[in-house]
């Protein structure tokens, strides 16, 4: 099983500091060295507003991926308990972003260039942005673990790992043969 963030949208108040967390966790550089490079802001997670709900939408790290399924060249796998997006074999085709059904997956401008692709504008002929898949990663490596779950003022995530929903289900199962068991008496 793979572990997930999920979000409770009974709590969000829709401050967006989980998208602001996001992208911070993510700068290859410090926040003030971004500042200064005006380098993009990323998050690997949407905040939807509707008009009753506001509700952060990032991936599920699904078991049977769709989008590991339909990406032609593999760069989507599973790999220690979650879905990673390899991005130096992506080929930025979107098929990812169809299959999603969170609509969880985006894709992000890399900083290198096509090799032969170009845009016409206004200034001539530029060559293309390299653009790949994008997704939450589960901050990969950050010692305090999802900075979305950090960050959230009204504590609106939860991290699920299999030990947890395994427990979880264990304590539901419990709960219901104790209920069968008290409705007999």
């Amino acid at each position: 099983m793979n572990t997930f963030v999920v979000a409770n949208p009974h709590k969000c108040i829709g401050c967006k500091a989980c998208e602001i967390a996001c992208a911070v966790a993510h700068l290859p550089v410090d926040i003030n060295a971004a500042a200064a490079r005006q380098t993009t802001f990323l998050p690997r997670i949407n905040l939807v507003r509707a008009p009753r709900v506001t509700m952060p939408v990032q991936c599920r790290q699904c078991e049977d991926a769709p989008c590991a399924n339909v990406c032609p060249v593999n760069a989507i796998a599973q790999q220690e308990n979650r879905i990673v997006v390899h991005s130096e074999l992506c080929i930025g085709c979107k098929a990812c972003m169809v299959a999603c059904p969170f609509g969880a997956m985006d894709m992000a401008i890399q900083e290198e260039e096509q090799s032969i692709l170009q845009v016409a504008n206004d200034r001539g002929a530029e060559r293309k942005k390299v653009m790949v898949a994008h997704k939450c990663d589960l901050c990969t490596g950050r010692p305090g673990g999802p900075a979305c779950v950090e960050v959230c003022p009204a504590e609106a995530f939860v991290v699920v790992n299999p030990q947890k929903l395994i427990r979880n289900m264990k304590e539901k199962r419990l709960a219901s043969a104790w209920g069968m068991l008290s409705g007999r008496r």
